[in-house]
């Protein structure tokens, strides 16, 4: 995946995909490598590029159900390419070219909103939306309503906070004046 930086000419919808989906894609695929490489070059080029072979995969129950005919394509296995290539802030990760046997799918991000990025690459791919278990719904469910107690336990700290701070103002005010009466007397 390449962008750059700053979300000019075009690169906010990249930027954008990177932040919310390039975690839980993941998440769910640990095993792929993913490189970004953020350029400084705003007018560049935006693109995320996929590595794909067409070898064969140790069928797993889910693929012996369904229909049977050409292998379906794979990520690409970590080579020798893909262990020195490190995500780089300076433009200096680019993808190595493809090895032998391997296609690469390249979506053009730029001027492109992160949802048609993530259907583009979906669609590009086979890609499938894998969808939240209950358990997980739950904890989302969680999650929202710490995120609302939150807001409302900062509203009560900053009021507790402001009343704590004029208190000691008024006490400071206080004790000036009784210094002054005393200076007085």
């Amino acid at each position: 995946m390449e962008f750059a930086h700053e979300i000019n000419d075009g690169h906010a919808g990249p930027r954008k995909f990177w932040k919310e989906n390039l975690p839980r894609l993941k998440y769910y695929n640990p095993e792929v490598p993913m490189i970004v490489n953020r350029t400084h070059e705003h007018t560049g080029p935006a693109t995320l590029s996929i590595y794909m072979s067409g070898g064969e995969v140790p069928q797993q129950p889910a693929q012996i159900e369904g229909p049977t005919g050409e292998a379906p394509k794979r990520a690409v296995a970590i080579t020798d390419a893909w262990k020195t290539i490190a995500s780089s802030t300076t433009g200096a990760a680019r993808a190595p070219p493809p090895a032998e046997g391997e296609t690469v799918i390249t979506i053009n991000m730029k001027n492109v909103p992160p949802g048609e990025i993530l259907k583009q690459f979906l669609e590009k791919t086979g890609a499938m939306v894998v969808e939240p278990k209950p358990e997980d719904e739950e904890e989302m469910v969680r999650l929202l309503e710490l995120q609302e107690r939150a807001v409302y336990d900062r509203e009560v700290q900053k009021k507790y906070r402001t009343k704590i701070q004029r208190e000691k103002r008024l006490l400071e005010r206080a004790r000036q004046e009784a210094d002054a009466l005393k200076a007085e007397n």
